[in-house]
């Protein structure tokens, strides 16, 4: 099967519920599934409200999980979640621990083992809401060497980073919503992650259901594990899809084949949406695919500090930031694309009611 770019976005936007009526409130998303990422401007909660739902505590919650970032999912399903973004196998968890993964070699531990240890250790130093950095401190004093570095920032020694968020949610640990230092709680009645959890949890099931045709770099470079693992774990209900538009190296790519036939006949959206910076939509990692001009990458996907984006339809024409003053909230916008700008005026006045500010203008 061959599709376009336009396909391909229009299926996107579709999939995760950017084209819902916005007057109506909704009680789940799908994106939930893969979950919104709770980070830089917006946050989870605006990822949520842009599809009709409201964030609440009692439903959702907030974890690090693939790739040590803050994402909220379905309370109900947290044990599930901390089964279904466990590595998958060795090679996966040493690489998702980043520079951990050396010393624990060298000390002949093996990276789930020490996962494992980790999360066992934070169970027990975390019985009430903590600040991270006291955690830590409580969780140093617990652990071996090899689970240890200096840091240069801290002027501390503590355990590696990526060790130590990942260990979280194993540990029944969730991020109090809104916290900076962050502040682990302990999830209510935790009894460990699931020994299973629905197919539709599986990081690379959902990243092909929620995004369309991918490669296995695109899926893995999402999950931050290895292709090689990646492919073991690909799902056998896929089918090829030739993306016109895409670059030599990723035409060829997969998705799951009940989802096919919704790659056509998707009804072109031409709604305004204002993206927080990491939601899902802009998580797609063909950036070439998304924004075809390679110039706007930079300013769209800096390392630090990315920018909101506009969406119109199913096009990322411009980026926004917000110039917040106490109960008031501007915004600098730049787009690239015709924007009618009742529809940029209307979506800046709800995200400032989302924030429970005032909209006084594009600065």
């Amino acid at each position: 099967m061959r599709v376009s770019r336009d396909d391909v976005l229009s299926y996107r936007v579709h999939v995760q519920q950017l084209d819902r009526d916005t007057d109506r409130a909704f009680d789940d998303t799908d994106i939930l599934d893969l979950g919104a990422q709770d980070t830089g401007t917006g946050g989870s909660g605006w990822a949520l409200a842009l599809r009709g739902v409201r964030f609440d505590p009692r439903r959702h919650f907030i974890a690090w999980t693939l790739r040590g970032a803050p994402t909220a999912y379905r309370r109900s399903e947290a044990a599930e979640i901390a089964a279904a973004t466990a590595p998958y196998d060795t090679a996966d968890a040493a690489k998702r621990v980043l520079s951990a993964s050396g010393p624990l070699k060298a000390a002949g531990v093996p990276v789930r083992d020490a996962l494992a240890l980790v999360a066992a250790a934070m169970h027990e130093v975390a019985t009430e809401p903590t600040v991270k950095g006291v955690a830590s401190t409580r969780l140093t004093e617990r652990l071996p060497s090899a689970y240890l570095r200096y840091c240069r920032q801290c002027a501390a020694t503590h355990s590696y980073e990526m060790l130590f968020r990942l260990s979280a949610l194993p540990a029944g640990l969730e991020l109090a919503p809104d916290s900076s230092p962050p502040v682990l709680t302990p999830i209510p009645a935790w009894s460990g992650p699931a020994t299973e959890s629905p197919r539709r949890l599986d990081p690379i099931r959902a990243c092909l259901h929620l995004f369309g045709p991918l490669t296995p770099k695109h899926v893995a470079e999402y999950i931050d594990a290895p292709v090689k693992t990646v492919l073991k774990h690909w799902p056998e209900d896929v089918e090829r899809v030739a993306v016109a538009g895409a670059d030599t190296a990723a035409e060829q790519r997969w998705m799951l084949a009940a989802d096919v036939s919704a790659l056509k006949g998707v009804s072109e959206a031409h709604d305004v949406r204002l993206l927080g910076s990491h939601d899902l939509f802009l998580q797609a990692r063909d950036h070439h695919l998304l924004v075809p001009d390679a110039a706007r990458h930079r300013g769209l996907w800096p390392t630090l500090g990315r920018p909101g984006a506009v969406l119109r339809g199913h096009e990322v024409v411009g980026t926004w930031r917000p110039r917040s003053s106490g109960s008031k909230l501007g915004l600098s916008v730049e787009t690239w694309a015709y924007v009618p700008q009742r529809e940029l005026e209307e979506q800046a006045a709800r995200l400032a009611e989302h924030r429970g500010q005032v909209f006084t203008g594009f600065v």
